[in-house]
């Protein structure tokens, strides 16, 4: 598989998680204290994932987070040419989604029910950057585990792994979305914060440090794990 391909795939993958994760937050909202929003917000990425794993799985290996690929990257899965590749094509993935719903919701004058794009932010840890960082590092080192261990060759969890993977993501997602609203993911991240500006852009770093801190830490994890296994 030619790396261009795959690179296509980790934007068409990227740009179709915000566009069904981020659009769903915007439409339906993600307040907490609602319920039904917030949930359907949280099954909205993770279903996103169970979708593209198994329709550019085979092509990219279904990252579509810079984190995700970091992780794999540090394990041994990736060279670090196709991981510049990868996150590049993330980033710009995000980006696409993003006017994508900017256009769609402003064309059809359809109320941002969470204010900026479903850009991640602080406001959930009354704006204390170290608990967000703690937050996204957390909840960003339980996903990447769960995609590192689900796709291990020894595992042998075979076709159910995109699912378990898009579970996984709506499980961090429960937790996260009334402290950070949930990146774990760089990319998903700069999309939205690029449109919403203000202190979605001032926070930004947070759900960049956090994800990439958290999936390097999972990354060392496993393979300390893995070869204590062996």
């Amino acid at each position: 598989m030619s790396s261009i391909k795959k690179y296509i795939a980790e934007f068409i993958g990227t740009c179709t998680l915000v566009v069904l994760g981020c659009g769903t937050a915007m439409l339906v909202g993600c307040d907490a204290a609602s319920g039904s929003g917030y949930i359907l917000t949280a099954f909205a990425f993770g279903l996103t994932i169970v979708a593209m794993a198994y329709s550019i799985g085979n092509i990219s290996g279904c990252h579509i987070n810079p984190a995700v690929s970091l992780g794999v990257l540090l394990t041994g899965g990736m060279s670090a040419k196709d991981f510049v590749g990868y996150v590049i094509a993330q980033i710009l993935g995000a980006i696409a989604g993003s006017a994508i719903l900017a256009a769609i919701f402003g064309l059809g004058g359809v109320t941002d029910a969470t204010g900026g794009f479903g850009a991640n932010g602080l406001a959930g840890v009354n704006g204390s950057a170290v608990a967000g960082l703690l937050v996204e590092i957390v909840l960003t080192f339980v996903f990447v585990m769960a995609i590192l261990g689900v796709t291990s060759s020894k595992a042998g969890h075979g076709s159910f792994g995109g699912l378990v993977i898009g579970l996984s993501l709506v499980l961090v997602h429960i937790l996260g979305i009334g402290l950070t609203g949930t990146s774990v993911n760089p990319a998903r991240s700069i999309g939205p914060a690029l449109f919403a500006g203000g202190d979605a852009l001032a926070s930004l770093w947070v759900f960049i440090v956090g994800p990439l801190a958290g999936a390097a830490l999972a990354a060392l994890v496993y393979k300390a794990l893995e070869k204590g296994k062996e």
